[in-house]
């Protein structure tokens, strides 16, 4: 993980994202090849939550107008929002949620790297091969129901990962 204060988590299992990066309000957003998935938190409670289609040649202008569009609806400003953690597996769209974030939103996001984060230990190698998308969910199934755990993810690709009893990720396909 980069970025983002230290501390925080509890002794079950590894920290979670929304645990140790915990502002007031929180928008998460999952970049997926198809579709992106967002929410917002307060705290630990997930108060709104999105789908949106995923447009690879989208500037960090048009973003804005469709996240401010969905904040509108909700009743939510983007001056809410204290805190961003991004999960994506297109990386072109890095750099556009980058200046999204600062421009519109005036924080620095948080990006999960599966190669540079503390969320849960790797055991597959290289790291770097593992999606964020699929250590995030990874993370959450350990949260959620403990380990071991097989988590399935009927994405654009159906993936299948393996979860340790000591919430390590394993590897998957």
């Amino acid at each position: 993980m980069t970025g983002g204060p230290e501390g925080g988590g509890n002794s079950r299992c590894p920290d979670t994202a929304v645990l140790r990066y915990n502002p007031p309000m929180l928008l998460v957003i999952d970049i997926g090849n198809t579709s992106m998935a967002l929410g917002v938190f307060e705290g630990e409670e997930l108060k709104h939550s999105w789908r949106v289609a995923t447009r690879k040649h989208q500037s960090a202008d048009e973003y804005a107008v469709l996240y401010q569009n969905l904040f509108q609806l909700k009743g939510l400003s983007a001056q809410q929002v204290k805190g961003m953690v991004i999960c994506s597996v297109v990386p072109p769209l890095n750099e556009v949620f980058s200046t999204l974030a600062r421009q519109y939103f005036t924080v620095n996001p948080l990006f999960i790297e599966p190669e540079d984060q503390d969320l849960m230990p790797i055991r597959y190698h290289p790291p770097s091969d593992v999606g964020a998308d699929r250590i995030v969910s990874a993370v959450a199934t350990f949260e959620m129901v403990g380990g071991p755990a097989i988590v399935v993810d009927f994405g654009t690709a159906t993936t299948f990962d393996a979860v340790s009893k000591k919430g390590e990720y394993l590897g998957g396909i």
